[in-house]
C-alpha cells in the first residue's frame, strides 16, 4: 500500500484525485461506488500490478480528495464518464479495461456504449447491465421506505446523516450494507440509519484502520455530491443507440448481496436474460459474497480479476 503513487488530473477544470500501481502497458481503471472510494480497491490494485498491469483507482467528483463540480444540481453521469475519459487522456491511456462497483458500474457502460474503442473490457460487481427503457426492476413492488427512495429526498439524508459524525455514518452505511436484506424504514418517522445496531461489531476484513481512512476521505468530501451520485441523478436518458455491450465482460456478485433481494434482479441474473445485453458476458457468483465481496474475498475476486484480464488482454 506504501508504493501506492498519488497525484491529481485535472478533468473539466477539476482536480480529480488518483491513486496508481504498477507500471505495465495494460491498464485497468478502478471505478468506486458509495459510500467507497479509491481505497475500497486497494486489494485489486495490488493483485494487478502484481500481475503486470498499471492500476489506476480515483476518486468520482466530489468524493474524497478531488474538487467538487460547480453546479452540482446540473451534474449527469454523462460527468463521470468525463471524468473516466479525463483520466486515461490525463494518465496517457489509450485503452483500458474497466472494473466497477456499485453506481460505479454505470459510467463504465456507458464509457463502453459511447467510447467503445477505449475499453477492453469491463468487469462489474454487483450491477448487471441494465439498458434504459429495459423492464428488469419493478420498482413499485419496492417499499416507499427503501432507504433509495429515501436518499432521493432533498434533505432527507443530510439530515438522516447529520445526526452523527462522518465515522458513524460511515460505519452506519457499511454494516447496513453488508446484510443481506433490503434496508427499508418502517414507518415514515423512522430513518434510514436507525436501522443499524449501534452495539454490532465491524466484520473482520473491515478493520477499524479501514474505516478511518474511509472516514478521513469523506471529512474532506463531505456527502452532498455522493448524494447526488447516484441517488438524485437517476434515470436519465443516455442516448445510447445500441443499448448491446459486446465487449468482453464479467459481472461478479454475491448471493448473500442485498441486491439479490431487489424484485426482478436475481431472475434477471440467473436466468442469463443479461447475455440478452452482454453477449459475452462471464457471470460468477460467491456463495457467501455480500455487498463488498471485492474487499471481503479479495483472493477470490482477485484471482477472477487477474484471469479474466489476462484472457482478454492478449
Amino acid at each position: 500500500m506504501e508504493q501506492i503513487e498519488h497525484k491529481y488530473v485535472e478533468v473539466s477544470g477539476l482536480k480529480l484525485h488518483v491513486a496508481e500501481l504498477g507500471t505495465g502497458p495494460k491498464a485497468v481503471l478502478f471505478l468506486h461506488g458509495f459510500p467507497e472510494i479509491w481505497y475500497s480497491w486497494r486489494h485489486q490494485m495490488v493483485a494487478a500490478a502484481a500481475a503486470g498491469y498499471r492500476a489506476i483507482a480515483f476518486d468520482f467528483r466530489g468524493y474524497g480528495l478531488s474538487q467538487h463540480p460547480p453546479e452540482l444540481e446540473k451534474a449527469s453521469f454523462f460527468d463521470l464518464v468525463a471524468d473516466v475519459i479525463g483520466v486515461m487522456d490525463g494518465l496517457g491511456i489509450s485503452k483500458a479495461f474497466l472494473v466497477g462497483k456499485d453506481f460505479g458500474a454505470s459510467p463504465a457502460f456507458l464509457v463502453v456504449g459511447l467510447h467503445p474503442e477505449r475499453v477492453s473490457g469491463v468487469i462489474t460487481l454487483g450491477i448487471p447491465f441494465m439498458p434504459l427503457g429495459v423492464s428488469v426492476i419493478p420498482f413499485h413492488l419496492l417499499h416507499k421506505g427503501f432507504y433509495l427512495f429515501r436518499w432521493q429526498e432533498a434533505g432527507r439524508a443530510e439530515a438522516d446523516f447529520g445526526r452523527f459524525d462522518v465515522k458513524t455514518v460511515i460505519r452506519n452505511i457499511y454494516m447496513l450494507f453488508c446484510g443481506s436484506e433490503l434496508q427499508v424504514a418502517s414507518s415514515d418517522d423512522q430513518e434510514i440509519l436507525d436501522l443499524v445496531d449501534p452495539s454490532a461489531p465491524l466484520p473482520p476484513w473491515f478493520t477499524d484502520e479501514d474505516l478511518n481512512v474511509y472516514s478521513s476521505l469523506y471529512e474532506n468530501s463531505g456527502f452532498r455530491t455522493a448524494l447526488h451520485f447516484p441517488y438524485r441523478s437517476l434515470p436519465q436518458d443516455y442516448g445510447l443507440k445500441d443499448p448491446k455491450i459486446t465487449s468482453p465482460g464479467m459481472l461478479i456478485m454475491g448471493e448473500k448481496d442485498y441486491a439479490m433481494k431487489i424484485p426482478g434482479m436475481e431472475e434477471y441474473i440467473r436466468s442469463e436474460r443479461v447475455k440478452d445485453f452482454m453477449p459475452n458476458l462471464e457471470i460468477i457468483f460467491h456463495e457467501e459474497g455480500n455487498h463488498f465481496v471485492q474487499e471481503q474475498f479479495p483472493e477470490e475476486v482477485n484471482q477472477q480479476l487477474i484471469t479474466f484480464l489476462n484472457k482478454h488482454g492478449t
